[in-house]
């Protein structure tokens, strides 16, 4: 059984890259389980075709307690039978997200969700900054990350930051980073940018998936492409990036995280921003108007 992880900047198309991919893998054949780690709970949207699927915590409150639920309470099967499970979150502005992580993958664990699975796929809410969100890398559940990253600046930044969380946690377990997908924003340089950054963490572009507007239409149906149009060239993406990713296997790495100086550096190798002239930091319009 692999146990992989999709991590990356908000907004940036995790959730849905992430279906699509492991939508493409049990196309192929592959026993699958999605443990969704976002509090917004739309890790499992387009496999159920739900707007939501009921959470974790929340059954567990409504319950009473998470050992008032039976495995069945809490998992739904959806398109090529892949399993589903939300483990859900505070409200907003309440609490710890993470918290619903640690329930559900002990829950699940404990239930014997795992047995007969060829691959666990944790998607996990953007950066990491809390404890509980790194936990499928901390507690070694999760060996395989993918980061999910655009030439944007900030995606790049984020991709990076996750590097940080994998290194801190690589040499006391065995999570490796597997490669960055690289889901196409049409900036300038983009998949220049996504194979310089891959190379300065030491690990692969895996995948560039290009922008395609049946993506937008088949969520709009809270659909995969590969469902909800088999026969289009972007599905064939994901099915290339999921035979990228199954053949990828115990091919991860320590990664080697750079500075915000570095990631500087490069977009300026790229022409992407200009060289910053420090002799004008922190001068008003005035003061650079009588140096003129």
């Amino acid at each position: 059984m692999r146990q992989i992880a999709f991590y990356g900047k908000g907004g940036i198309g995790k959730s849905t890259t992430s279906q699509n991919t492991l939508a493409a893998l049990a196309e192929m054949g592959q026993k699958i389980l999605i443990v969704g780690c976002d509090p917004k709970s739309d890790s499992t949207r387009l496999i159920l075709h739900a707007k939501a699927q009921n959470t974790i915590l929340s059954l567990a409150a409504a319950a009473g307690s998470v050992e008032d639920l039976e495995l069945e309470d809490v998992l739904r099967v959806g398109y090529k039978g892949i399993k589903c499970v939300e483990s859900g979150g505070p409200e907003p502005g309440v609490g710890c997200a993470g918290r619903g992580v640690i329930t559900a993958i002990n829950f699940l664990e404990e239930n014997g969700a795992y047995e007969g699975i060829d691959y666990v796929s944790y998607d996990v809410l953007g950066d990491v900054v809390c404890g509980g969100f790194a936990m499928p890398i901390r507690e070694n559940k999760a060996q395989e990350i993918y980061i999910v990253m655009s030439g944007e600046m900030m995606a790049m930044y984020a991709a990076n930051n996750i590097s940080k969380g994998i290194l801190k946690y690589a040499n006391s377990g065995g999570v490796r980073l597997g490669g960055l997908v690289c889901n196409e924003r049409q900036t300038d340089k983009e998949l220049d940018l996504a194979e310089a950054l891959a190379k300065k963490l030491g690990t692969q572009l895996i995948y560039f998936v290009p922008r395609d507007n049946v993506v937008q239409h088949a969520e709009l149906r809270r659909m995969t492409v590969i469902e909800y149009a088999p026969d289009s060239k972007q599905a064939d993406h994901y099915r290339a990036l999921a035979q990228k990713i199954h053949e990828n296997g115990g091919k991860g790495v320590i990664p080697t995280p750079i500075t915000m100086d570095e990631l500087e550096d490069m977009l300026m190798e790229h022409g992407i921003i200009e060289p910053v002239d420090e002799s004008i930091v922190g001068k008003t319009a005035a003061e650079l108007a009588t140096t003129a």
